[in-house]
Order: C-alpha cells, then structure tokens, then sequence
C-alpha cells in the first residue's frame, strides 16, 4: 500500500508560476511510475503529465507542453510538478498518481488513467486573471 500526499497548491496570478509536490510513503517510490491529473468543477478528471519509475520517460498533455515540468526525486519519495507560465484556465484540483510497475521497463509510462493504483487526495490550485 502507497500512500501519496500533495502539497503546493494555491493562488497565483496569471502569468505566475507554484510548484506541486507529492510526496509518497513506503520503500518501492522507485518502482512506481507516477502522474499529475486535474480537475475542474463539473469536469471529467484530465491527464497531466506522467514520468516513468526512473525518470527518463515523460509525456504530457497538448495544454500543458512547453509550461509544466514533471520529475522525481527517487531519493526522497517525491515527485514533482513545476507550473509556468499559469492561466485560469489551468485553476483545478491537482491529483498524483501511481502505476505498480515492478515488472515494467524502467521507460514505462502509463497510457492511461485506468492503469494508476494509487490516488492522493488533491491540492487545489486558482489561477486568477
């Protein structure tokens, strides 16, 4: 059992920039591939962005390419979630995820929401104009 805690949520000002941390308990994080989701008021729960269990692989959604970053520090349990560049419409609960990939190749990325066993419980970020 994983238990994933997310910190760094707020408010921001368009244009302005916060960093999310996820921080997850137990002694396999690195076997974990891991991911952001979103979601707005009355809105389906959206992708992202997802990093592999040792890091080398990432992917992230169209809207967010370019401004955000994913990464994971294997070491100290956390992954991360750096926002630039913010825009209202980017104002969600953000969720972290892990997918068990103990027998997956260390470049494994979940494809899709489905495949992630683990949830945190959200942290809310506002993005005012």
């Amino acid at each position: 059992q994983v238990q994933l805690v997310e910190s760094g949520g707020g408010l921001v000002q368009a244009g302005g920039s916060l960093r999310l941390s996820c921080a997850a308990s137990g002694r396999t994080f690195s076997n974990y591939a891991m991911g952001w989701f979103r979601q707005a008021p009355g809105k389906e729960r959206d992708f992202v962005a997802t990093i592999s269990k040792s890091g080398g692989s990432t992917r992230y959604a169209d809207s967010v390419k370019g401004r955000f970053t994913i990464s994971r520090d294997n070491a100290k349990n956390t992954v991360y979630l750096q926002m630039n560049s913010l825009k209202p419409e980017d104002t969600a609960v953000y969720y972290c995820a892990g997918d068990r990939a103990y027998s997956r190749s260390n470049t494994f990325i979940p494809s899709e929401i489905g495949e992630y066993d683990y949830w945190g419980q959200g942290t809310q970020v506002t993005v005012s104009s």
